[in-house]
């Protein structure tokens, strides 16, 4: 296996089907899923086989909070959410925003479209 095999197989997707089947033509492990229960045996499949980045959609990280609650505080899984096949909800930005403000302290993301243009 090559390298870059390798290392897309550290990867992995979770969510609706159409959404997360892209992933595996990079050669990711992909899971769809269509329940929180599917979602929640999904994440846990996949880092137990080692995959530490795991994209999920927005639709199934909402429907399952508690599974990505379980792996917020682990240091070796890094479960980003990403649009799905409906479009942003606008959850992927809004988490990115949350851990840079409490990564350095600072909104440095979006503090100018804050403030009111004068």
């Amino acid at each position: 296996m090559s390298y870059m095999a390798n290392k897309a197989m550290q990867m992995g997707a979770v969510g609706e089907r159409d959404a997360v089947l892209c992933f595996k033509a990079i050669g990711m492990k992909v899971i769809p899923t269509t329940s929180p229960e599917e979602t929640t045996r999904a994440l846990f499949d996949l880092t137990q086989e080692g995959v530490r980045v795991i994209f999920i959609t927005e639709t199934a990280a909402l429907e399952a909070p508690e599974a990505l609650q379980r792996y917020k505080m682990q240091n070796d899984v890094a479960i980003i959410p990403v649009p799905g096949s409906q479009g942003s909800t606008g959850y992927a930005m809004a988490r990115v925003k949350s851990n840079v403000e409490k990564a350095i302290g600072a909104d440095i993301l979006f503090n100018n479209q804050n403030k009111k243009e004068g």
